[in-house]
């Protein structure tokens, strides 16, 4: 390909390396990956591009922020190879997942609104100085305590164990866990989904900085639809040329 183009229509590796902020070896890395199509060769040998090539870098580009690198490589792949319907199915993929993590996170924030409103309805805390035991706990819930056991092995929740009885004691952080799982259970979320959920209101420190970070979580999953969207133009525009 391009070996009878005229010059002004060939490109060099740093002709596209160049306003990317790539390096002519990464150029040459993406065409050997198959996210570029196989460039012409000059009668030296030497790799020659043409505008094809330069919106097929922009397309890749534009499609690695909404899709990440692995999937935009296949993507690219797939439409360089001819197998232009696995490329959809690859791109369908990653809307579903978007789609899933949105319904995650309105999960989780309907959990939190819930678990709020409980909270200050309710007149006096489960848990006193020294904490509670597992039977109040699983009343207050409406659950059994043999779930309670159960979540505890799934990681939800860690209580400590009272050196004297051996009972579990939950504090007022373990009852907080608690309670936001059982939230998540009523909406359907297996203890696998709900577990690393536990772990972010854990490292942020409680439900309150949680907030912060949902409100980010939310933010990034706005840019993802966007970047697919501008993925999808640049696509779009490739798929014309190449077809």
């Amino acid at each position: 390909m391009g070996r009878n183009l005229q010059s002004s229509e060939r490109l060099r590796p740093v002709d596209l390396a160049r306003g990317h902020g790539l390096s002519t070896q990464a150029v040459r890395n993406y065409e050997e990956v198959g996210i570029l199509p196989a460039a012409g060769r000059t009668a030296h040998g030497y790799r020659t591009y043409t505008p094809l090539h330069a919106q097929a870098l922009r397309a890749f580009l534009a499609l690695v922020p909404g899709h990440g690198h692995q999937t935009a490589t296949a993507i690219m792949r797939a439409v360089n190879e001819g197998a232009t319907e696995e490329a959809f199915r690859l791109i369908d993929e990653s809307h579903a997942q978007l789609r899933d993590d949105r319904r995650t996170l309105q999960a989780v924030e309907s959990a939190l609104r819930d678990l709020e409103a409980t909270t200050a309805s309710q007149p006096a805390a489960v848990s006193g100085p020294g904490g509670t035991f597992i039977g109040p706990l699983a009343v207050k819930l409406g659950i059994r305590p043999a779930t309670l056991r159960k979540w505890e092995r799934a990681g939800l929740v860690r209580p400590r164990r009272d050196p004297l009885t051996g009972y579990r004691v939950y504090d007022e952080a373990d009852v907080r866990d608690a309670q936001l799982a059982h939230q998540l259970r009523r909406g359907g979320y297996l203890l696998e989904q709900i577990s690393p959920l536990i772990a972010q209101v854990r490292a942020a420190g409680g439900l309150e900085p949680l907030e912060a970070a949902l409100c980010d979580w939310r933010g990034r999953l706005s840019a993802r639809g966007r970047a697919m969207l501008t993925g999808a133009a640049e696509l779009e525009a490739y798929l014309r040329k190449h077809g």
